[in-house]
Order: C-alpha cells, then sequence, then structure tokens
C-alpha cells in the first residue's frame, strides 16, 4: 500500500501533505517514546498511589463499618441481657414486696385483733367491776330500806347489825325467787 501512495505522490511529482515523510515518522516515534517514557515515570505512578490511597480509604471503610456493625451487635445483647436481668430483677422486687406486703396487712390484722380483745376484755372487765359495784350499792340501799321497813312493821327497833344482815338477806332471797317465778 506504500508503493500505491508512493506512486500517487511520484506521479503528482510534487509532495503531499497526507502521505507522511520518513524523517516526520522518525520525529514522531521519538517523541511519542519520550512522552509515553515521562508519563510512565511520572503520572503513572501518581494515579497508582491515588488509585491505591483510594482502594485502601474503600477498604478500611468497609472494615471500620464491619467493626463498628459488630461492636454495635454486641451492644445490643449486652443491653439486651441487661435490660432482661433488670426486668427479672424489678419482678422479684415486686412479688418481694407484695410478700411483705401481706405479712405487714397480716401483722396489723393480728395486733388490731389482739388489740381488740384486749379492749372487750378490759371493757367487760370494766362492766363486770361496775355491775359488781351496783349490786353492792343497791344491796347495801336494799338492805337499809328494808330494815327501815321492817322496823316500821314489826314495830321494833332492828338496829342490830346481825339481825338486820338476817333480814336484808331473807329479803333478797325472796326477791330472787319471785324473779325467778316470774321468768
Amino acid at each position: 500500500m506504500n508503493k500505491s501512495f508512493s506512486i500517487l505522490a511520484a506521479a503528482e511529482g510534487a509532495h503531499s501533505p497526507v502521505v507522511p515523510q520518513p524523517a516526520e515518522i522518525i520525529v514522531g516515534l521519538v517523541a511519542f517514546t519520550i512522552l509515553f517514557l515521562l508519563l510512565r515515570a511520572k503520572a503513572v505512578p501518581k494515579f497508582e498511589a491515588a488509585y491505591k490511597a483510594r482502594t485502601d480509604a474503600i477498604q478500611g471503610g468497609m472494615e471500620r463499618a464491619e467493626k463498628a456493625q459488630l461492636e454495635a451487635e454486641n451492644a445490643l445483647r449486652s443491653y439486651t441481657a441487661q435490660l432482661a436481668e433488670a426486668r427479672g430483677e424489678s419482678q422479684k422486687l415486686r412479688e418481694e414486696a407484695r410478700v411483705e406486703g401481706a405479712e405487714i396487712i397480716e401483722q396489723m390484722r393480728a395486733t388490731a385483733q389482739e388489740e381488740a380483745s384486749r379492749i372487750t376484755a378490759a371493757a367487760r372487765a370494766a362492766i363486770e367491776a361496775e355491775r359488781q359495784q351496783a349490786l353492792n350499792s343497791l344491796v347495801s340501799e336494799v338492805g337499809s330500806i328494808a330494815t327501815a321497813l321492817a322496823s316500821k312493821i314489826v314495830g321494833e327497833s332492828l338496829d342490830d347489825q346481825v339481825r338486820q344482815s338476817r333480814v336484808v338477806e331473807r329479803f333478797l332471797s325472796d326477791l330472787e325467787s319471785n324473779s325467778e317465778a316470774k321468768k
């Protein structure tokens, strides 16, 4: 094919701008080789370093992300375990409080029952004492009234203590027998 270009160029007799001269080809090859070597020596290492730095940054970011993911999962497991432990402990405390509350209520109930029994017993004793006192007072008054009445009926004085006691006792026994007969 070069021959056809040479023939065409020779046929025209002039220098053709389309077909390069051998000197131009040599100068172009030398310039291309120098440019290639310069680019290979200076620019390619910088591109390779930038590519390596970017790859390392991406790889390091991925590793850091994976590490952070593992730490987050571990923290989640730890927090979940702590939460479960806290829930169990709070349930235990609630149960203890419920049991303790029931014990306190039972103690208060027993104390109140004892206090009520003590108050009731004291009231019964006081009532019995007052009843006995009233009965003694009544017997004494009835005795003096009966003695006065018997003195009027019999017409003699019953100032003697022994005689007075017999009359009072007889009168009271008659009263008791009459009250039992009415029932």
